[in-house]
């Protein structure tokens, strides 16, 4: 299937997410995988029939998550998802694997003809919910080469949401952003300190000031707030925003989604 390339730097994209039932050996798993793929694809269909420009698949229901080692279950699942959305959506496919299974994320994305990945842990380490995540880049970047994926875009997070930075404080968003720049990152995601949570406009403008990479907005976005961010981002991660009553865990209301493409395409205009 043919798609638009990823070019984040034109057009203000918006990345809507679908956050995929909980998968087998999770503590929520209670569907077969058909049912969850089914409703996986019904939550993209209405995100692709309300003009988003591509989508983001995540594991969110996995809840706690392991760090890293997933196990072949999840990666097995998240394959066979990612594959049947390439067959029925038309649009830019990424995907994340919580927590910090970005390697298993981008053969995924290899496997399935997806386009991108979002990568937690990049540069600097940081602790998380799921506890201590040293950084990824080099080792991650070198198995995208020796697997020929490099095709494959890698959005990485800086100061990451439900983590503590506490051991890099002498470290600035600054200095972030250009390290995650200088080891090779494809765009930079700033987002708030929680799911939903917004993201400090005055790292954005930062991390939109100090690097010539994409910069997206991965937390906190709504119809309301957008058009304070618009001037300092390429591109808009929306998953709370686009759910019933704005809580991630809810299915997407398909007249959201369009109410908030009216306003992206209103500042687009202007």
């Amino acid at each position: 299937m043919k798609t638009k390339n990823i070019h984040l730097k034109v057009g203000k994209w918006i990345i809507g997410m679908v956050h995929v039932d909980a998968l087998p050996g999770t503590p929520a798993h209670s569907k077969p995988i058909q049912s969850i793929i089914n409703i996986a694809i019904e939550e993209a269909t209405k995100l692709q029939n309300a003009g988003v420009d591509a989508i983001l698949i995540e594991n969110m229901h996995d809840v706690p998550y392991l760090k890293k080692n997933v196990g072949p279950e999840i990666v097995a699942c998240m394959t066979t998802i990612a594959v049947e959305f390439r067959k029925r959506i038309h649009l830019p496919i990424g995907i994340q694997i919580l927590a910090g299974a970005n390697k298993e994320a981008l053969a995924v994305a290899l496997a399935a003809g997806l386009d991108f990945i979002r990568a937690e842990g990049f540069v600097f380490a940081h602790v998380a919910d799921e506890g201590y995540m040293e950084s990824c880049a080099g080792e991650l970047l070198r198995y995208r080469k020796m697997i020929g994926a490099e095709h494959i875009q890698i959005f990485t997070d800086v100061q990451k949401k439900h983590s503590s930075h506490a051991i890099t404080t002498d470290i600035s968003i600054k200095e972030h952003v250009e390290t995650a720049s200088y080891f090779r990152s494809d765009g930079i995601i700033v987002t708030g300190s929680s799911t939903g949570k917004e993201a400090l406009i005055s790292d954005v403008k930062t991390a939109y000031q100090n690097t010539s990479l994409p910069v997206i907005i991965g937390s906190g976005i709504t119809i309301a707030n957008i058009e304070n961010y618009w001037d300092f981002a390429d591109a808009f991660i929306v998953g709370s925003g686009f759910k019933f009553d704005g809580k991630w865990e809810n299915s997407i209301s398909e007249e959201l989604v369009k109410l908030f493409m009216g306003k992206v395409n209103e500042l687009r205009r202007s």
